[in-house]
């Protein structure tokens, strides 16, 4: 040991190597700011070069200078070179060791994602004060703060916020006021002049008994006037027998059979009716595919999306009213709920007469933006976003979200100012429009898609976090799975002490995916991100166990009542929802390498064939194949493949490297959005989650009507159509092939059987 700590002693002689900064924390009574500190690499041995002299242990104050003989001193200089053979043996056999090991917890390379290479990005010794990735875990949980979480959500609660009111531009001043003080590079607000739809006071929505003519007899309450559905069609229609004659209107109760019969637990009114919009799709439907700008001039069309028949909300009482008058067979049993005393039959029943005056109003509404740059990648984007606005007290609907999103953006910013610098910029932003369809989120992205596939990295939402407490749910891309599996890992769970979230839900289900995983729905921002700018986006949720949470979109959406549903857990939930969106963003805006599991779409793929296979013979009875989809789903594999062993081979250091994967790896979800339909006309474009006769579940759902095929073979199946069919496979096909084309990188790299 003495000979080869001599070796090092003497490397310190030679010139330094390369230098790295590092995060080192300031000793004292306070955490203070990080200092960077350049420590200085050990530079390799070079062999049999280190000049070197053995001496034995003298005696005690003898002088330095002395030289008196040494016995084995001639021999000890005789074995010099096989020390330093050995030295250098050791240390290279150890280099190597950890070198594999290394290579070894590639995020981007397996199917499931490793913390292991957060330490080794920074490389240093924690008893130095190194800020590793438990340090960061450390420092964000320390700054998140609970009881601020709850105290939020109480507050704004309390405050109105309809989109395009006064008190909503109150309440975005009052939040730019408190971005103000923290520490962040950028803050900027976003107008957009939208078509929304309120109740005119002058001509309140109404709904009477009528007589065989269509005239209005006795009037029906509505209870409340202010509930209503934005975008429903306007006019006067008389609601007859649906079977007869089509239905010339639409009322919309809420039944009991949808929400939770725990008697131990608050429940929905009777006499409430439940607001919501009607429109079937996202954004500002007088503008379809353009962003709604002030300087816009927009062209003369209406979403598809808008329905053509008035809709209004009603209570659970005047239903069961309703659905006393009725006669006629029962109703199946799936369309049966629990109001008590009403039977469920499908009529006839005595003629209504409903009327709908909604005004359409153009609204200026605000999206809030804030942001933290990236120090390497400033260009690439982690967004993360909450709805600001409501149309009652939306505690749960939008209020634990922005308490969430506020309350991150003051840790990331305590982070920042202690030493924080993430590799990618983090742009939190604050939505307007929720209520009306998502409108304030999907104008942004209309406004700048050509941007955002190119720079927009991953998007997580925060809204429906928390709506109960029995079960965990993540709604989200395949490309985020393998990630959110290591989350749950390292976050405690708010029901079960002692016990991590993915602990709980293993408890329920082996299969912690099939419990957990869910796709986007179109209520929620994170949709549009998917499915129409090919952002992989994700939605966590605390939710009931079987049932709704029963207030949601209703005036008894209040704190008190979230609260006494959670029984006093409401700040734990969101507590954890704050863990786990923090901890996410933290590993997309620190890994060197991109955390985005490009590989599981070959499984997503492969799921979906199954389903293709059920047609296989009727489709070859018909002179039909669906090969071409099978070799450019096996194309998308062998890309994705290759592109594993390109990062397992490379070096993580090399950033131009680094970068370039990252680029082709965050633009995986952008490869399946259809290059063959237009956004205007079908916005939706992703082929698994979109809208549209583009889509696999249009092919599927097409197919389906082969089935009417009589026994004999091959008939005049009723809606099946090969022309049809034979261009939605190639929609499907050449969208697929194009994605693992563009995976394989430059074209000279493309391999394809195709």
């Amino acid at each position: 040991m003495e000979r080869l700590r001599g070796v090092l002693q003497s490397a310190q002689r030679w010139p330094p190597g390369p230098s790295q900064t590092i995060y080192r924390r300031v000793e004292g009574p306070h955490l203070g700011p990080l200092e960077a500190e350049e420590e200085e690499e050990v530079a390799e041995l070079p062999a049999l070069s280190c000049p070197m002299e053995l001496k034995g242990p003298e005696a005690l104050g003898s002088g330095l200078g002395r030289s008196a003989p040494i016995p084995w001193a001639t021999a000890g200089r005789r074995s010099a070179p096989y020390v330093v053979l050995t030295s250098l043996l050791i240390f290279t056999g150890a280099f190597l060791l950890g070198y594999v090991a290394f290579r070894g917890s590639c995020q981007a390379c397996g199917d499931s994602v490793v913390v292991v290479s957060e330490d080794a990005e920074l490389g240093l010794d924690s008893r130095q004060g190194a800020l590793y990735w438990s340090d960061l875990q450390a420092m964000f949980l320390r700054f998140l703060g609970e009881a601020r979480l709850e105290d939020t959500i109480r507050l704004t609660s309390l405050r109105e916020r309809v989109a395009g009111s006064a008190r909503m531009a109150t309440l975005v001043q009052d939040i730019l006021s408190t971005l103000s003080r923290q520490k962040l590079d950028h803050v900027w607000t976003d107008t957009h002049y939208v078509g929304l739809q309120f109740p005119d006071p002058a001509h309140p929505n109404t709904l009477h008994w009528a007589d065989a003519a269509g005239s209005a007899q006795e009037q029906l309450p509505l209870e409340d006037p202010e509930v209503y559905c934005p975008y429903s069609a306007t006019g006067s229609a008389t609601v007859a027998v649906a079977q007869d004659f089509g239905a010339r209107g639409v009322l919309i109760y809420p039944d009991p059979a949808d929400f939770s019969q725990d008697p131990h637990k608050p429940g929905l009114s009777s006499h409430q009716a439940v607001y919501g919009h009607v429109h079937l799709g996202t954004g500002d439907p007088y503008t379809p595919g353009f962003p709604s700008f002030n300087q816009t001039q927009f062209p003369p069309v209406e979403s598809s999306g808008l329905p053509s028949i008035p809709a209004q909300p009603i209570s659970a009482d005047i239903a069961g009213r309703l659905l006393r008058k009725l006669e006629g067979p029962e109703a199946p049993r799936e369309w049966q709920g629990r109001l008590s005393g009403s039977p469920y039959r499908l009529g006839p029943g005595p003629a209504l007469r409903l009327v709908v005056s909604n005004r359409r109003a153009s609204t200026p509404i605000s999206n809030i933006f804030a942001c933290i740059e990236g120090f390497e990648e400033p260009d690439h984007y982690v967004v993360i976003g909450a709805q600001r606005d409501a149309w009652g007290p939306g505690a749960a609907k939008s209020a634990v979200g922005t308490a969430i999103l506020l309350e991150l953006v003051q840790a990331f910013s305590s982070m920042v100012s202690n030493g924080f610098r993430p590799r990618r910029s983090l742009l939190f932003v604050s939505w307007d429009g929720g209520d009306f369809g998502s409108v304030g989120s999907m104008e942004w992205l209309e406004g700048y898609l050509s941007v955002l596939h190119l720079k927009a990295v991953v998007y997580v939402s925060l809204d429906h976090s928390v709506l109960g407490d029995g079960k965990f749910q993540a709604k989200t891309s395949p490309l985020l799975i393998s990630l959110i599996e290591n989350i749950l890992k390292q976050v405690d769970s708010p029901n079960h002490s002692g016990q991590t979230l993915y602990e709980q839900v293993m408890f329920t289900n082996a299969s912690w995916d099939a419990e957990v995983i869910r796709t986007l729905p179109m209520d929620s921002s994170a949709y549009s991100f998917t499915a129409f700018a090919g952002v992989p986006a994700v939605e966590f949720s605390f939710t009931e166990e079987d049932r709704a949470y029963p207030f949601l979109n209703t005036k008894e959406d209040t704190y008190d009542n979230l609260r006494r549903l959670l029984r006093g857990r409401l700040p734990a939930l969101a507590q954890a929802v704050a863990q786990l969106a923090g901890l996410l963003l933290m590993r997309l805006s620190h890994d060197h390498l991109l955390p985005l599991d490009f590989g599981r779409y070959g499984d997503v793929v492969l799921g979906h064939l199954g389903h293709l296979n059920e047609f296989s013979g009727a489709l070859k009875a018909r002179g039909l194949t669906l090969q071409w989809v099978y070799s450019a789903r096996g194309d998308y594999i062998r890309a994705a493949e290759k592109l594993r062993k390109e990062i397992y081979s490379s070096e993580q250091s090399d950033e131009r490297l680094m970068r370039m994967y990252n680029v082709r790896i965050m633009r995986v979800e952008f490869y399946f959005l259809s290059q063959y339909v237009s956004p205007a006309d079908s916005p939706f474009r992703h082929i698994f989650l979109g809208q549209g006769d583009h889509t696999l579940g249009a092919l599927l759902d097409h197919l389906r009507m082969l089935r009417a095929d009589g026994p004999d073979g091959p008939g005049p199946a009723a809606g099946f159509h090969e022309g049809r069919f034979r261009r939605q496979l190639a929609l499907l096909t050449w969208t697929l092939q194009g994605a693992a084309n563009a995976l394989s990188g430059d074209v000279w790299n493309i391999d394809n059987n195709f």
